[in-house]
C-alpha cells in the first residue's frame, strides 16, 4: 500500500472503541492517511458516545448507521448490512476494527465478504468463557482478520494456538496510548471530584454493564448488596442497561453508593486515577486500573486481562458478596507494577506496519 494513498476505513460503535480510535486517528493523520471514521450507533447516548468524539479530538463520523439497541442477533445484522453499504460507497483499502462488541464483528464480516483487508486491534484476548457474546465476536473477528495488532505476547500466542497463520504483531496496548496522552489533560480540566465532593483516596469507583450480571435479578441483588457494604463512598456511573434493570426490578440504591449518569472520558480518567479502588465488570477499565496503580475488584470468574491478574493489581472476586466485601476492605496494591501493556506507541506502530502490508 502506498502511505499517501492509503485509505481506511474505521470501524467503532462503543466507548472503548472510540478511546482506541482517537490516538491511531492521530497516527493516522500524521502519516497523510485518510482514515474514514463509520459509527455503528451502538452506544448512541450523549454520555456514551458524542462526549468522547468532543473529548478525544475525533472528527465527526463519516457516516453514522443508526443503529442503537437490540437484541444481538437484530443489532449486528443491522450493523453488517450499514457497513456493507458504507464499505462499499467508501472503497477503503482496510476496514480496522477495534476490540471485540457487535459492532467489531459486524464491520469485519462485511469486508470479508466484500473481499476488503481486515485489521483487528487488540486481537488474540479470550476470557475462555463461551457465555460471554464478547468473547464470540473476539474470535470470529480474529479468524476473518487478515492483520492482527495484539497488545502483548500472550495474545500472540494464543493466536498461533489457534492455527491462525496471519500476521500478528505485538504492538502494545492503544488505550495505554491514550492513558498518557490525555492524563495531563484530564487533570487540568476535569471538575468532576469537586462536583461530586469526593476526596482523592477516600472512595471507590464502580461500573456495571455486563448482560451476565445486570440481567439475572438474583446476581444483580448479590452485587448491590455487596457494594452497599463499602466502608467508604462509592461512585457507581450507570450504564444504560443498569439504569434500565434497576427500574424494572424496583432496587434501591442507596448510601454508600451514588448513582450517576455515565461521564466523559477526561471526567472518568479522574475519578479512577483518584480512586483507592475500582470494583468492575468492564474489560477497559480493569486496564485503566492498572494503568493508573490502582487495585481493582472485577465482577466475574474470568478476564481477558489475565496479567492484571498475575501482577496481583486485580482480583477476580465474581459475585460473590463476600469475597467482595473482604476485596473493598483490604485491597491489594503489590509493590510492583510490569509494564505489561507496552511503551505507549501502539498506535504508531500500526499505523507503521499497515504502511507496509
Amino acid at each position: 500500500m502506498v502511505g499517501a494513498r492509503l485509505r481506511v476505513l474505521t470501524a467503532v460503535g462503543a466507548r472503548p472503541q472510540f478511546i482506541k480510535a482517537a490516538p491511531l486517528h492521530a497516527a493516522f493523520v500524521r502519516r497523510g492517511i485518510e482514515d474514514i471514521i463509520v459509527h455503528s450507533g451502538q452506544h448512541y447516548d450523549h454520555g456514551m458516545s458524542q462526549v468522547f468524539f468532543d473529548e478525544l479530538g475525533l472528527p465527526e463520523p463519516h457516516l453514522n448507521l443508526g443503529v442503537g439497541a437490540g437484541s444481538h442477533g437484530a443489532q449486528t445484522g443491522r450493523m453488517l448490512a450499514g457497513y456493507e453499504t458504507a464499505i462499499e460507497r467508501y472503497a477503503p483499502d482496510v476496514v480496522v476494527v477495534h476490540g471485540d462488541t457487535n459492532s467489531t464483528l459486524a464491520a469485519a464480516l462485511a469486508a470479508v465478504k466484500l473481499g476488503i483487508k481486515v485489521a483487528h486491534n487488540e486481537a488474540g484476548l479470550r476470557s475462555f468463557d463461551r457465555s460471554m457474546p464478547e468473547e464470540h465476536n473476539r474470535v470470529l473477528t480474529d479468524h476473518c482478520a487478515d492483520v492482527l495488532f495484539c497488545p502483548n505476547e500472550l495474545a500472540a500466542a494464543q493466536l498461533r494456538r489457534e492455527g491462525v497463520d496471519r500476521p500478528a504483531h505485538v504492538v502494545g496496548d492503544i488505550m495505554y496510548d491514550a492513558a498518557l496522552h490525555f492524563a495531563a489533560r484530564a487533570a487540568s480540566t476535569s471538575t468532576v471530584l469537586a462536583r461530586l465532593q469526593l476526596s482523592p483516596g477516600a472512595y471507590a469507583l464502580a461500573t456495571l454493564h455486563r448482560a451476565g450480571n445486570v440481567d439475572q435479578p438474583e446476581r444483580l441483588g448479590a452485587l448491590l448488596r455487596a457494594l452497599r457494604a463499602a466502608p467508604f463512598p462509592l461512585v457507581l456511573p450507570a450504564h444504560p442497561r443498569l439504569q434500565a434493570r434497576l427500574r424494572e426490578q424496583g432496587l434501591e440504591v442507596r448510601a454508600p453508593l451514588q448513582l450517576i449518569e455515565p461521564v466523559g472520558y477526561l471526567d472518568m480518567m479522574q475519578l479512577t486515577r483518584n480512586a483507592r479502588l475500582i470494583i468492575t465488570d468492564s474489560g477497559g477499565l480493569q486496564k485503566e486500573a492498572y494503568f493508573h496503580a490502582v487495585p481493582c475488584l472485577t465482577l466475574r470468574a474470568e478476564t481477558e486481562w489475565t496479567q492484571t491478574v498475575e501482577t496481583g493489581w486485580n482480583c477476580l472476586v465474581d459475585a460473590d458478596e463476600a469475597r467482595i466485601q473482604a476485596g473493598m476492605r483490604e485491597p491489594q496494591r503489590p509493590a510492583e507494577r510490569p509494564a505489561i501493556f507496552g511503551d505507549g506507541h501502539a498506535a504508531e506502530k500500526i499505523a507503521d506496519l499497515l504502511l507496509g502490508a
